[in-house]
């Protein structure tokens, strides 16, 4: 019996049955279904997360003070006090492959305009925090290096300051603001950037000159962090040895010492977030994927089901002349064909629950073509593994017991 006959004789068996044929469809839609959401969930976090490092520069390098956690053990106090002013004039001396460098020190606190206020957190940095980070300031303009010699009080905010304070739309370029009962003259305004992949706020800010804040604010002599710019993503390796060096002769580490400070660049946390979106989107497809192996059991049970029922089917067409080979090929078909099916439906499904997803809940999500085809081939090896035995039950009869069967 050729293909095309095969085809339609399984095509008559499923139609004969639409109700049965459904339920058996039924799982693999369920399963394929969610595979398919939750890979389009994960391939879309990371994709947002992804766009959200890129938009900080892919070429950005940060350098952190000590280890934090050394061997499960915090480290003292003084080890996170290690990046001193006399590091930062270092690296702007004999940087090379380096082309923008800002300090940074952070305080949280109220911040007062009349009688509204908020809490936001206040960044002192230099005046290349806006290229380093890729932003801009749309009204006003930023800090300059005067205002970091003069130790001047005056800040740029973002909009959602500007929300908070100036609830009735006024000009807040001019206006001083308390921060921890200290007044700051507002001259700028940043260019919005909304929230980022991970939740946060990023124009919840207040920007001032980096001596501004270790001085009046904080009252300390040392940095947080000391962020840069490479001159481009395919020197990020050769900029960090470059600060590497530069720091353990400013901090006068010898040879075969530990460094009391870190280095990573915007390319490792790339890394490691794509790293961990792929082992998380795993292990929710991995749970998913076991409804497709109840699926895979239930269309066993379904064609053994009809297995027996057509017995006298399967006799019949023995005796004038199909084989076993023919009658096993035919309940593969029509394994195949139901799984393959639910396959279809269940990418349909998977895609319009992700669509739906996004839509209402904004979570980003992206279908890869990879997981459709995956998902074919899936539906095809589960349609052949467990169609195989009821096959090999029909392929195995007697022909004479067969049409004695009532």
């Amino acid at each position: 019996m050729n293909f095309i006959n095969l085809f339609k004789v399984a095509l008559r068996a499923i139609a004969a049955n639409k109700f049965r044929s459904f339920l058996s469809m039924l799982g693999i839609i369920i399963g394929v279904g969610a595979v398919i959401v939750m890979m389009a969930i994960g391939q879309g976090s990371k994709n947002s997360i992804r766009e959200t490092i890129s938009s900080m520069g892919t070429n950005m390098i940060m350098i952190r003070p000590g280890g934090g956690m050394m061997g499960g053990i915090r480290m003292d106090p003084s080890a996170m006090q290690t990046l001193k002013v006399e590091d930062y004039e270092a690296i702007l001396k004999d940087k090379y492959y380096i082309t923008y460098v800002s300090p940074q020190v952070t305080a949280s606190g109220q911040v007062i305009y009349g009688a509204n206020n908020a809490s936001s957190t206040m960044y002192g940095e230099s005046a290349e925090y806006l290229d380093i980070n890729q932003r801009s300031v749309e009204d006003g303009e930023m800090f300059t290096d005067e205002d970091i010699k003069k130790a001047a009080k005056v800040c740029v905010v973002g909009k959602t300051v500007v929300d908070n304070l100036f609830p009735n739309g006024g000009d807040p370029v001019g206006k001083t603001i308390r921060f921890k009962s200290i007044p700051f003259r507002i001259i700028g305004v940043l260019k919005s950037k909304g929230y980022n992949a991970m939740g946060m706020d990023q124009d919840d800010l207040i920007l001032a000159p980096y001596s501004t804040v270790m001085k009046r604010i904080q009252a300390q002599t040392y940095f947080n962090s000391i962020n840069c710019s490479a001159i481009s993503e395919e020197y990020t390796d050769e900029a960090i040895n470059e600060l590497t060096q530069v720091l353990r002769t400013t901090h006068k580490i010898k040879e075969g010492e530990d460094d009391n400070f870190s280095i990573n660049s915007q390319q490792e946390m790339m890394e490691t977030m794509n790293s961990t979106m792929d082992m998380v989107t795993l292990i929710l497809v991995v749970a998913a994927a076991f409804s497709l192996l109840v699926a895979g059991i239930g269309i066993m049970n379904i064609m053994l089901v009809s297995v027996s029922e057509r017995t006298k089917e399967i006799g019949l067409r023995m005796s004038v002349g199909a084989t076993g080979l023919d009658i096993s090929n035919q309940f593969l078909l029509e394994s195949i064909m139901i799984s393959l099916t639910g396959g279809i439906l269940g990418v349909s499904f998977g895609w319009l629950l992700s669509t739906t997803a996004s839509s209402l809940f904004g979570l980003p999500t992206s279908v890869p073509f990879w997981s459709v085809v995956l998902s074919f081939i899936v539906c095809v090896i589960i349609g052949v593994v467990f169609g195989y035995f009821p096959a090999r039950k029909a392929a195995r009869m007697d022909p004479i017991e067969a049409l004695r069967y009532e």
